[in-house]
């Protein structure tokens, strides 16, 4: 049976007494590093399937880590920390992290964002054709979209922003990430402009799908399954 592997870097002892036998009874084979450049070293070494990092590491910050790692690798990462400041999230978010959990968190949580982000990791290339999620299914090269096998009446703007979440599903993606792949760099700010879309698209799908599109406040949005 193949174990995914989990590399949960933070200079906290009680953090890894806690997460490593968690992990185990989940299924997962827990790593450990408490330093940056350990992280660094075994995530080149041992490849594992997604990391855990806490921001406040003894030799470099966590965002430092962050993105040495995404030179290299896109390993799912999700950031644990107890840094509750929302620029705190969208700069992680930013960096290339997948999620963001503030500490204290509850394991059963932490477990269900471990398994989306494994799962997102698992996609088929954005390539095929359509992308299909609870029942809604996107065309990827038209802008087409059905819901339980009935058309969606979407602009080319609202299929656009519903496929770049259904790619991410799972994933909080920034207000600046998706303005600038939806509307361009120099829109990065219009977050209000955003938020009429994101209503318009909920109105679309209804109240029952709906439910699936998450807002994140003060930092974007997630599409669940």
């Amino acid at each position: 049976m193949i174990t995914s592997r989990i590399l949960v870097v933070d200079d906290e002892p009680q953090i890894h007494r806690f997460l490593a036998p968690a992990l185990t009874a989940a299924g997962f084979e827990p790593l450990r590093a408490e330093r940056g450049e350990d992280a660094l070293r075994q995530a080149a070494s041992s490849a594992p399937d997604l990391v855990l990092l806490d921001l406040g590491l003894p030799d470099m910050d966590g965002h430092e880590v962050l993105r040495k790692l995404r030179g290299f690798s896109d390993v799912p990462v999700i950031v644990l920390s107890a840094r509750d400041r929302e620029a705190e999230k969208i700069a992680a978010l930013d960096a290339g992290a997948d999620d963001y959990v503030e500490k204290p968190f509850g394991l059963g949580e932490l477990l269900a964002r471990i398994r989306t982000a494994l799962r997102h990791k698992g996609q088929p290339a954005a390539s095929t054709h359509k992308l299909s999620l609870a029942g809604l299914d996107i065309e990827q090269a038209t802008p087409k979209a059905t819901l339980h096998g009935e058309a969606l009446n979407l602009t080319k703007r609202e299929h656009a922003l519903l496929l770049l979440l259904a790619r991410n599903y799972g994933r909080v993606l920034t207000h600046r990430q998706i303005l600038t792949a939806i509307w361009g760099p120099a829109h990065t700010e219009d977050v209000a402009y955003l938020r009429v879309y994101i209503g318009q698209l909920r109105r679309k799908l209804g109240t029952d799908f709906s439910t699936h599109l998450k807002t994140e406040p003060g930092v974007g949005y997630r599409l669940e399954e």
